[in-house]
């Protein structure tokens, strides 16, 4: 797919007279980037490039339409049905096991996780398969955003994924996002024990005409499910967890919560940083000093 997006570049741009170099000014990239675009090599387009592509070149969305078959070629070939799927559902209901879900990676947090996969080539495959994770999250700021409802099990906020500073990152990003009014986030608690979902990750979407697909991914492989009633079964599944996690407002507070103790937050201080600036407050002129050395404070006497 990448060669026959490739083809269909080079012939465009032929046709409109334009050498690499031009196409190149007129999309933001340097010529040798629309070279490697046309033989297929190199890291592959991306949407945004895609649709500079296909405006500059006239090419009435042929490009763009091609190029999520494109896209999908930097997975695994057991989850690109899925990414299909995704792409067009109006509501999609994920419970997370170990992992933030993709579509609210961060760059740093993505590239943590995408570079240990045993299903990479090479450094290039790393940057393929990153940059196509992160077009992904367009769609959450996009005209057809779907609704997107979370639930994160807590050792996704304990495993320090790439770090402190980059799962400080990736939590705050998760506070930003619950935000948004079409996404909901929940956290499923240690304390609520065993429940249906611990071999691994779900997903339910619901298609823009109702209908139902699931998806179930381990470590290494994933299984789609169209089959009615055993699609239902995972609906119930995740109702269930739906129900035994924290309100969406607790599960903030736990985020928040796991922010601090864990990744001090760069927004948050410390329980010692905010001792700290109280003493210094204090100590200000015009306010009553602060005693540190244990010395008992006298009381006043009353007055006559």
């Amino acid at each position: 797919m990448a060669a026959l997006f490739g083809s269909r570049v080079r012939k465009l741009r032929t046709a409109a007279g334009l050498t690499q170099t031009e196409v190149g000014t007129l999309t933001h990239v340097v010529g040798s980037r629309i070279a490697q675009i046309e033989r297929a090599t190199g890291a592959k387009p991306t949407l945004e490039l895609t649709r500079a592509l296909d405006r500059e070149l006239v090419a009435d969305d042929l490009l763009i339409d091609l190029w999520p078959y494109v896209y999908r070629e930097a997975f695994p070939n057991w989850s690109q049905a899925f990414i299909a799927y995704s792409a067009r559902a109006a509501v999609i209901r994920e419970y997370a096991s170990h992992v933030v879900p993709g579509l609210l990676q961060t760059p740093e947090y993505a590239r943590a996780l995408l570079s240990v996969g045993h299903s990479l080539r090479d450094a290039e495959h790393l940057e393929e398969r990153l940059a196509a994770r992160l077009d992904r999250q367009v769609r959450l700021t996009g005209p057809d955003q779907p609704e997107l409802w979370i639930i994160l099990d807590e050792a996704v906020l304990r495993r320090p994924i790439g770090g402190s500073a980059v799962m400080r990152g990736q939590l705050e990003k998760l506070l930003r996002m619950a935000e948004e009014p079409c996404i909901t986030i929940q956290v499923l608690p240690f304390d609520q024990g065993e429940h249906g979902a611990l071999g691994g990750s779900l997903t339910v979407l619901v298609m823009p005409d109702g209908s139902e697909v699931a998806y179930t991914e381990g470590a290494h492989h994933g299984q789609l499910t169209e089959e009615p009633d055993e699609v239902e079964r995972f609906v119930l599944t995740y109702d269930q967890l739906r129900a035994m996690a924290l309100p969406p407002l607790m599960s903030l507070d736990l985020i928040r919560s796991v922010l601090e103790a864990d990744y001090r937050g760069s927004r948050i201080p410390s329980r010692s940083d905010r001792r700290r600036l109280a003493q210094q407050q204090l100590q200000q002129p015009g306010r009553r000093q602060l005693r540190t050395g244990g010395g008992r404070i006298p009381r006043r006497r009353p007055r006559p």
